[in-house]
């Protein structure tokens, strides 16, 4: 797929959004009738959800203002906005702004990260962060239901404040690191662990980034709970 040839996506090329065809190979994996988008950033993933499932409904979260309005400018249909971050706990706390802002986190980058993809601290601001169990009422939405988290080192807490909800959702799509690019960061071990405690399988890696000094960084992950609505076929690992 190409974003330029598509025309749903014309009108977020214009505001300089690229939409993720980067998650088409996955997303063609599973049936979707709900999302939940942790970490919507300016709506790059939830584009091409739209794209894919035209009727689902989208529940994004960013606790960034100037791209959460750009989130709003640029993905039609049915959607719910949350403007708070996702974590274990009801908190406020400080939200590290990178210089690169999808990289942004409620994590600090680390020296790695800056090493590795030039990323560092460019200011910080407060934001609420809220348990996904508290936020959305996820046995009311359509299935299958999809979770996906692009939280920058943040996925871990997301998981633990979203573990009374987990039985209701049918697939999660996330990014994961292997190496901690964020202080204090779980990595992906440690996210497969607590996802096969809660009933997941782990069926796809998509998009390995690996670098030939460090080795591999980080991937997106497809997760199928055991009794999910809409089951994908397993998924090789891509190259």
């Amino acid at each position: 797929m190409r974003a330029a040839s598509t025309p749903d996506f014309w009108p977020a090329l214009a505001k300089g959004v690229m939409p993720g065809i980067e998650h088409s190979e996955a997303l063609a994996c599973i049936d979707v009738r709900s999302v939940i988008d942790v970490g919507a950033n300016k709506g790059q993933f939830s584009l091409m959800v739209r794209s894919r499932f035209p009727d689902a409904e989208i529940h994004a979260f960013e606790p960034l203002e100037t791209e959460f309005e750009i989130f709003k400018s640029v993905v039609a249909g049915p959607v719910k906005h949350y403007a708070v971050a996702l974590g274990a706990e009801p908190a406020t706390a400080s939200f590290y702004v990178a210089s690169r802002p999808d990289s942004s986190s409620l994590f600090k980058p680390s020296k790695d990260h800056e090493r590795v993809a030039g990323v560092t601290v460019a200011s910080s601001q407060t934001v609420p962060v809220v348990r996904l169990n508290d936020a959305v009422d996820v046995r009311t939405l359509a299935g299958p239901v999809l979770m996906k988290l692009d939280v920058q080192g943040g996925e871990l807490d997301v998981l633990k404040g979203a573990a009374d909800v987990l039985p209701f959702v049918d697939a999660i799509y996330t990014e994961a690191s292997f190496v901690s690019l964020y202080e204090h960061q779980p990595l992906a071990g440690e996210i497969i662990g607590f996802l096969a405690e809660h009933g997941f399988a782990l069926r796809g890696v998509f998009n390995p980034s690996v670098e030939p000094e460090v080795g591999p960084i980080q991937a997106d992950f497809l997760f199928v709970r055991a009794n999910a609505k809409a089951v994908p076929a397993p998924v090789a690992p891509t190259q």
